[in-house]
């Protein structure tokens, strides 16, 4: 049995937000655009230690972060599609653990590269 529209077009929106929003953040972060707060990014002690660490720990983790947007954006399409609701249940689960993971790995990434940054304060961002 497929699983209600609306029930389909709801976690579609949620995780295709997450997932943009996702995107913008790492994008805005790397970028400059965003600067250190106390919402968004990746706040460590070692990326809000400076400015120059909080670009580099962005810049290098970019990729994982906007690869965590995308997978989560592709599974919120994905849902979209008529599907059992067990199938339906199992693409948002794997979509949330992609986002969760990817989230992880560039902030464990960009940290590293903060602190590098901050071993280092003539060092790049890498």
């Amino acid at each position: 049995m497929d699983a209600p529209l609306e029930v389909r077009i709801v976690l579609s929106i949620v995780m295709a937000g997450a997932g943009l929003l996702v995107m913008w953040m790492a994008q805005a972060a790397a970028s400059g655009q965003l600067k250190r707060n106390d919402i968004a990014g990746i706040r460590t002690p070692s990326t809000m230690s400076s400015d120059v660490a909080w670009l580099a720990a962005h810049v290098r983790s970019k990729r994982a972060t906007m690869t965590a947007g995308i997978l989560a954006l592709v599974s919120g399409l994905v849902v979209l599609i008529p599907m059992p609701g067990p199938v339906m249940i199992a693409v948002v689960m794997v979509g949330c653990a992609a986002l969760l993971g990817f989230v992880l790995y560039g902030a464990r990434v960009g940290s590293r590269a903060a602190k590098a940054v901050g071993e280092n304060p003539k060092g790049s961002a890498r």
